[in-house]
């Protein structure tokens, strides 16, 4: 018995290592020496591949894996991580990732935590501008439908741009130029950086406040796409898209576009060209109003002739020299109409006439009466009136009453006999002595 159970120790490898001091480990010490080592090992990596089952839970954090043509690997990208991106993970998007290897150790499963992310063939910037247009487009942001349009002459002009900007005096002398009188506030904000979307948004949204402008540019001069930043955020254009007073929106060169020149009202090519949109040209709207007021005399002069021209015509009319006569004409065609109807009406009137005669006739008829008046004869039960139709239905002795067309007899029955009487006998039978 003593060699059977050294002989089942040697073969059990767990009692043969904990006889020689091997360390066991629990499921929970394995698998933090195994994060530990990927941490150590995969710190700072960068990874591309393809985004899969994106989940966007309620806590802000972006959980998906990341996958290639033969492996994947789960991502996590913390919810601080993904504010700041700039533009919106999906599936289906080829991307870069740096981050850190290490293993979620309730599952036991090694992941990466994703501390930067940027698309594979397309700039981040440019990317988060399509997909931004994209989801504002959708929303009918661009709408041609809602666009306000700009006043024709405007009381206050608002411009919402840098004041130490070169395209704020470019504008200003824009303004003053083609409209001297002009009223303008201008309202400073930053046009670049971090923070600066939030900052003209809250302007926008001071602006719309003041009862007075009419109309409001927001703008800056041209720069690098990075420059141009602020005007391509969401914050920003739902901010001019919720403006009750018409925008212009006048960013960099001609070539630049922004997410704010598709939501804005108008888009001007350059801050000058917004400038020159709002502000009217007075010496040309002096001579349009020359040139109106000439074309205005000559419409009233062509008016009071063509309308001396009917006063003279109507004035010569048949109707004004003899007044009576046309009422005369109408008074005797008046006339020949009620003859008209007249005649009409008797017309009717006969042919109803003779319908309700032949109706009559027919009615007649078939009335019993008529048929009393051929020659027959109506026999009734003088007990009930009950109309006799089978002489079995009368006893012998029963009284009938008997219509004639002249008037109505009363008999006893003494004898009655099957079938018409005018088939059988008269005399078939004796009549009793005591019949009357």
């Amino acid at each position: 018995m003593k060699a059977a159970h050294d002989l089942f120790s040697a073969l059990d490898p767990t009692r043969s290592r904990a006889a020689q001091g091997t360390r066991i480990y629990t499921v929970s010490e394995l698998t933090r020496e195994i994060r530990a080592a990927l941490e150590y090992a995969f710190t700072g990596v960068w990874v591309s591949g393809e985004v899969s089952n994106l989940r966007l839970p309620g806590s802000g954090h972006r959980y998906f894996t990341l996958k290639d043509a033969s492996a994947q690997i789960n991502a996590v990208m913390w919810r601080s991580v993904a504010e700041a991106q700039r533009f919106e993970l999906r599936d289906g998007l080829s991307v870069l990732v740096f981050g850190d290897v290490t293993v979620y150790e309730p599952r036991g499963q090694y992941q990466i935590v994703v501390r930067h992310v940027e698309p594979l063939g397309v700039g981040a910037l440019q990317l988060a501008f399509i997909q931004l247009k994209e989801k504002l487009a959708a929303e009918g942001l661009f709408d041609p439908e809602r666009k306000k349009p700009l006043p024709i002459i405007p009381r206050c002009i608002a411009i919402v741009t840098s004041p130490s900007g070169a395209a704020i005096r470019d504008m200003l002398n824009v303004i003053y130029r083609r409209f001297p009188g002009a009223h303008v506030l201008v309202c400073p904000v930053r046009v670049q950086g971090e923070g600066a979307a939030a900052e003209i948004a809250v302007m926008i949204d001071t602006v719309n406040r003041l009862p007075h402008v009419d109309v409001m540019i927001v703008g800056r001069g041209g720069g690098s796409i990075e420059d141009l930043w602020p005007f391509n955020e969401e914050i920003l254009a739902r901010a001019i898209a919720a403006s009750r007073i018409p925008v212009v929106s006048a960013v960099g060169h001609e070539t630049d576009f922004t997410i704010a020149d598709f939501v804005a009202d108008v888009r001007a090519l350059t801050p000058t060209d917004g400038a020159a949109r709002v502000a009217p040209d007075v010496a040309r709207l002096s001579e349009n109003l020359d040139a109106l007021r000439g074309r205005l005399g000559k419409a009233l002069l062509g008016r009071l002739a063509a309308a001396r021209e009917r006063l003279d015509g109507l004035a010569r009319s048949y109707a004004l020299r003899r007044p009576l006569e046309r009422i005369r004409h109408r008074e005797q065609r008046l006339d020949d109409l009620a003859q008209q109807a007249y005649r009409s009406i008797r017309h009717i009137l006969e042919i109803r006439r003779q319908r309700v005669a032949g109706l009559g006739d027919r009615l007649e008829s078939l009335s019993p009466l008529a048929v009393l008046a051929r020659g027959y004869s109506i026999t009734l039960r003088d007990s009930d009136g009950s109309l006799v139709r089978d002489p079995a239905a009368v006893p012998i002795g029963d009284t009938v009453r008997t219509l004639l067309h002249g008037g109505t007899l009363w008999a006893n029955v003494v004898r009655s006999a099957p079938g018409p009487a005018w088939i059988r006998p008269p005399h078939d039978e004796e009549t009793p002595d005591d019949e009357t």
